[in-house]
């Protein structure tokens, strides 16, 4: 995937009612595998015909189609999510059955488009590449350097104090590295080189 990915800023739900059955998808924002199983326990209707799901976590995904014909609905949830470029979500479709089978094309259809538009709708935001930045600087050049540093949205994780001057560790966008490292070399005179730490 080359596009940016996104992730959710909060949880969203979508239903469908497909030839009688009705489909409610219910996706969250989640980081490890244990917080996206909670909230399939917390999403999942026990008196609902099924409850589909899939997850992503970077590299990480599960899914699973509750009883419903292998590779109707965990798989086209989880193709869901990779088609809206959607990373560390969880998404969970629950159907009740309307007394009308849909075949195998129609399930893949209903828990894939129900899952689809659930994301399309959901409020999101860009994942953005971070990466950290170790240097040592003079005192007297401290604050320019926050205050530059600042611009490029580098957070201060340490500040360390010490007799020859001050030892910070940076947080900052991937995408603003370079320019940070020319800001320090300038505003230093090229006394401070600035170190990825990652």
């Amino acid at each position: 995937m080359s596009e940016a990915l996104h992730a959710l800023t909060e949880r969203c739900r979508h239903s469908e009612e497909i030839r009688k059955s009705r489909f409610l998808a219910q996706a969250a924002p989640v980081a490890t595998a244990a917080q996206a199983l909670d909230f399939l326990r917390e999403a999942s209707d026990p008196v609902a015909t099924h409850n589909c799901w899939a997850y992503r976590i970077g590299q990480e995904y599960r899914f699973n189609d509750d009883g419903e014909p292998g590779g109707t609905a965990g798989r086209p949830i989880l193709q869901a999510i990779e088609g809206q470029g959607i990373d560390n979500v969880m998404v969970v479709v629950t159907r009740w059955f309307g007394g009308t089978k849909l075949g195998a094309g129609g399930l893949v259809r209903a828990y894939g488009g129900t899952a689809a538009e659930c994301l399309r709708l959901a409020p999101r935001q860009p994942i953005v590449a971070m990466a950290r930045l170790g240097l040592h600087c003079d005192f007297a050049e401290l604050a320019l350097l926050k205050a530059r540093l600042k611009e490029l949205q580098a957070e201060v994780e340490q500040e360390t104090f010490g007799a020859d001057g001050v030892t910070l560790q940076l947080r900052l966008p991937d995408s603003h590295v370079a320019e940070a490292q020319a800001r320090i070399n300038d505003i230093t005179r090229g006394r401070s080189t600035a170190k990825r730490l990652d």
